[in-house]
């Protein structure tokens, strides 16, 4: 290892302090390897979307045509190859834009679930329950109330003589797009 010599009085001697500040600016090599694995799950999440919600999303062609093929890839290697290909495609994408647009998409489809559970939620309380009526009326003051209680009553008439492992009959699945019509 060799030595360096002990700066002289009123010389002012720099040994390498702009190579260490330039390394300071540049990402280290650590980094860059997060952000590429990073980009790598946004391209995967971008390719687990249906066909509807990754067409709905703006991006650049070749990226777009590059999930498609890892998309129809079958082998693991092919895919892992096709994957760090659509990473590096992603460099030029807008990355941020992207992971909102996946964000949105993933969301949307928890709200749907969510509503759908809260439609079954009503379907069933309403079946059940006679003061399941009045709450649904006030939560709901613009529902068609004849209707409303013609469908229940036939829910519950066809709910009586049913083993609950049957399949449920006509008047539950009306009452249930009824009730998801309404929320």
């Amino acid at each position: 290892m060799a030595r360096r010599a002990a700066p002289h009085r009123g010389i002012d001697v720099h040994y390498g302090d702009d190579d260490e500040q330039e390394a300071d600016e540049r990402p280290s090599k650590t980094r860059l390897k997060q952000q590429s694995h990073e980009l790598q799950a946004l391209g995967v999440a971008l390719a687990d979307l249906s066909a509807a919600a990754l067409a709905a999303i703006e991006m650049p062609e070749p990226l777009r045509d590059a999930i498609e093929l890892y998309r129809r890839t079958k082998t693991h290697e092919g895919r892992r190859r096709q994957m760090q290909y659509v990473g590096k495609l992603m460099h030029n994408a807008d990355g941020d834009a992207l992971r909102e647009a996946v964000a949105a998409a993933t969301l949307g489809t928890a709200q749907s679930a969510l509503a759908l559970h809260e439609a079954e939620r009503w379907r069933a309380e309403l079946i059940a329950d006679d003061d399941a009526m009045t709450r649904w009326l006030n939560a709901h003051p613009d529902t068609d109330t004849q209707q409303l209680r013609s469908l229940v009553r036939a829910a519950r008439r066809d709910a009586a003589g049913q083993v609950p492992e049957d399949r449920q009959p006509r008047s539950f699945r009306e009452l249930f797009q009824f009730i998801k019509r309404t929320l």
